[in-house]
């Protein structure tokens, strides 16, 4: 099992390209490994011959462990005599597949029955209803690729060409579910923990456990903001859209510029100070919760901003990213505004010092003077580790945050 990325303990088979028999040529895409983080190809290291398969589709298998044997040519395949597969644990019907029969033909190092198709494009397929095998393929040696289904899915012959598929048939790998009894009695489900919800569930639990946090609370009022907004949106006619969320991303990046403090990493060895400012969002998917990077969000113009978390907000809800796409940042936004939340805490992501946790827009009534008014307020926390960043230097941050959303000609500077 190869590490497929940064600070990765184990991997699960999702699907097998190539059967034992196979050849296989080096650099060729032979498995499809589930990760923390999102679904990643496993390319052959050198050419070779499939031996022995020994982790099976729906195997978990730690970094470095064994996942198959690759015969060298005039090896035989008696020499794995004797050597025994490792099964997915306990029945799981939605991740087994009926064992490739290698007597099949092969064309171009795919056996018949097998459509080639990337990650991204079955995913997507499937969350469709789409039959991946009746889609005309336009990648390299006819390899359904996203722009593919998309195609189909808008396509008038639809319906035609993509039979409706039940999702637990496709390579995704949803969870085992089992019925059983609870302790009192009640009925309820064992869902495998998948591995991204065991990797969050491990490092929120250690950053919990840890990290010493502190929280600060800011209402920030924003209704020239929101006219702001709107003249801009006016403006573009129609070329982007910006959101309340890409004006909340662009305060915090210019808000760590100037106040460049918060942008570090405590270790036990030194403190890591970061020359970039590098933001990751908090983007909920069906797996769970992962944090794209803006690079050098301070730097961007709100368009581009906007454009980028746009693009990898979509490729993160499909699976799509790239390691180096979610590793890093110094500082996160998680926003929950739009579900209505007014405010809350958010535990930190490890190895940063801070998360902002951003409420809804709510219209409120405040005093002013003598007087109380209505205004549209936006509930700000902000968790700070205090190990790296001290309480007058977060409040400072704090305060020229809330300084930007409610000046916001200053977010063009």
């Amino acid at each position: 099992m190869p590490a497929l990325s940064a600070g990765m303990e184990e991997g699960t088979i999702a699907r097998w390209l190539k059967a034992e028999g196979d050849t296989v040529e080096q650099g060729e895409i032979i498995a499809e490994v589930e990760t923390d983080k999102a679904v990643m190809e496993f390319e052959a290291a050198q050419a070779g011959v499939l031996g022995k398969i020994v982790a099976r589709e729906g195997a978990t298998v730690g970094v470095n462990e064994p996942i198959a044997f690759l015969l060298a040519v005039g090896e035989q395949q008696e020499s794995l005599i004797g050597i025994s597969a490792r099964a997915p644990p306990g029945p799981s019907p939605a991740v087994t597949s009926p064992a490739p029969d290698i007597s099949k033909p092969v064309a171009n190092g795919y056996h018949a029955d097998r459509v080639k198709a990337s990650p991204l494009a079955r995913r997507i397929a499937a969350r469709q209803g789409m039959a991946i095998a009746g889609l005309q393929g336009s990648g390299p040696n006819g390899r359904v690729v996203r722009i593919d289904v998309e195609r189909a899915k808008t396509s008038s012959q639809t319906e035609a060409v993509a039979t409706p598929v039940a999702r637990a048939h496709t390579f995704t790998m949803e969870p085992a579910v089992h019925a059983d009894e609870g302790p009192e009695g009640l009925p309820y489900r064992k869902v495998t923990h998948s591995q991204m919800r065991k990797t969050i569930a491990r490092r929120l639990s250690d950053a919990k456990r840890t990290i010493p946090h502190f929280y600060l609370e800011a209402h920030c009022e924003i209704d020239a903001l929101l006219d702001f907004r709107g003249a801009l949106n006016e403006q573009a006619n129609g070329r982007y859209k910006l959101s309340l969320n890409d004006f909340v991303i662009k305060a915090v990046a210019l808000a760590t510029q100037r106040v460049p403090e918060v942008n570090r990493s405590w270790t036990d060895e030194a403190m890591h100070v970061f020359d970039d400012v590098d933001i990751a969002i908090a983007v909920a998917t069906d797996g769970g919760l992962i944090t794209p990077v803006v690079r050098q969000a301070d730097r961007k113009s709100l368009s581009a901003l906007s454009t980028e978390i746009s693009s990898l907000a979509a490729r993160a809800r499909a699976g799509a990213l790239q390691p180096h796409e979610y590793q890093g940042g110094g500082i996160t936004v998680s926003n929950l505004g739009m579900y209505g939340v007014s405010g809350f805490s958010a535990i930190i992501n490890p190895p940063q010092s801070c998360i902002l946790a951003v409420g809804a827009a709510e219209r409120r009534p405040i005093v002013r003077g003598d007087a109380c008014v209505p205004a549209t307020v936006m509930t700000c926390t902000l968790s700070v580790d205090h190990r790296a960043i001290d309480g007058a230097v977060a409040a400072t941050y704090l305060a020229e945050f809330k300084l930007l959303v409610e000046q916001p000609l200053q977010l063009l500077a």
